[in-house]
């Protein structure tokens, strides 16, 4: 079994084609076919079935495509490592993070990165929930993640500091001249939650923290992403909770900004699946020194 033939494989069941996957791989179409025959050889039984219009995966080909994916993005990951390892000055480092990080904070962070080493390209990998930005990560997909801290993670984790969590209200609103409210005030509004919201002690964090503020939250709106629902709530659409760096990001100056009292903050961290070296080392060291995160202790969300 070869990486070749496990890139054959992916290209077959992505273009659902033989002949559009041979095209892409710029190879002939018997010559693709000779090799997948030749892993189902060596894997024991048949991964694809041959349909008159296109190819499905089979039971034994639905196991092995998650392998396959990440023994082929391992190799990538391994050429990057090698290339980027002599001081950061060559290759390409791709970066997993969840949307509200990715808009927030990068931003600065990749210019300071382009700033001192503009040979070492940046791809970067965006994900909706810490859960699918973990996966992908342990999938192999890129070779760091920035995103809360996973709970039960193997491979290296390095904290980078917190992040203020505030409440988004419409200028109109009648809080918004404020700049810290309690949560209990906010106990008749409605809500609007975002996939992105994290879970503390095995709930929703809006719904654990109203519950020791007395109420139940009523939510208006779900969202996928952190500046969708900072632009519902500067709408007048329902309360948001979001990063404190993202929110001017998102939305300019359309909005009023809120602390909570007493304050809410999320712990921020890179990790890897193995120790990072070269460009990876490099990119670790500069998210925990730059980049608008707090870097003393601070009690994390309660």
């Amino acid at each position: 079994m070869s990486l070749r033939q496990m890139e054959y494989f992916l290209a077959v069941v992505e273009e659902s084609s033989f002949t559009r996957a041979a095209e892409l791989l710029h190879v002939t179409q018997p010559a693709l076919s000779h090799q997948i025959k030749s892993l189902e050889r060596t894997v024991g039984g048949p991964l694809l079935e041959r349909l008159p219009r296109g190819v499905r995966l089979t039971p034994m080909g639905r196991a092995f495509l998650p392998h396959a994916e990440r023994s082929v993005r391992s190799a990538a990951q391994a050429r990057r490592a090698a290339r980027a390892a002599a001081g950061a000055e060559g290759g390409e480092l791709h970066i997993a993070t969840v949307h509200a990080v990715a808009v927030g904070i990068l931003p600065e962070i990749f210019a300071r990165w382009r700033a001192a080493h503009p040979a070492v390209g940046l791809v970067l990998h965006e994900y909706a929930t810490t859960e699918a930005l973990e996966e992908q990560l342990e999938r192999g997909v890129a070779d760091l993640a920035v995103g809360p801290p996973p709970a039960h993670w193997k491979g290296p984790v390095f904290p980078i500091g917190t992040e203020d969590v505030v409440l988004v209200v419409p200028f109109d609103d009648r809080l918004a001249g404020r700049t810290s409210v309690r949560l209990d005030e906010l106990a008749d509004r409605p809500w609007v939650r975002c996939a992105m919201e994290p879970v503390v002690e095995g709930r929703p964090f809006l719904d654990h923290a109203c519950a020791r503020a007395g109420f139940i939250p009523r939510t208006a709106v779900r969202t996928e992403h952190t500046s969708t629902a900072v632009r519902m709530a500067a709408a007048g659409v329902g309360v948001a909770t979001a990063p404190a760096h993202m929110v001017r990001g998102a939305v300019g100056e359309d909005c009023a900004v809120l602390a909570v009292d007493p304050p809410w903050r999320r712990q921020l961290a890179v990790f890897s699946r193995v120790e990072p070296t070269g460009a990876a080392a490099a990119f670790t060291e500069l998210m925990g020194t730059a980049g608008p995160l707090t870097r003393t202790a601070v009690p994390p969300l309660r």
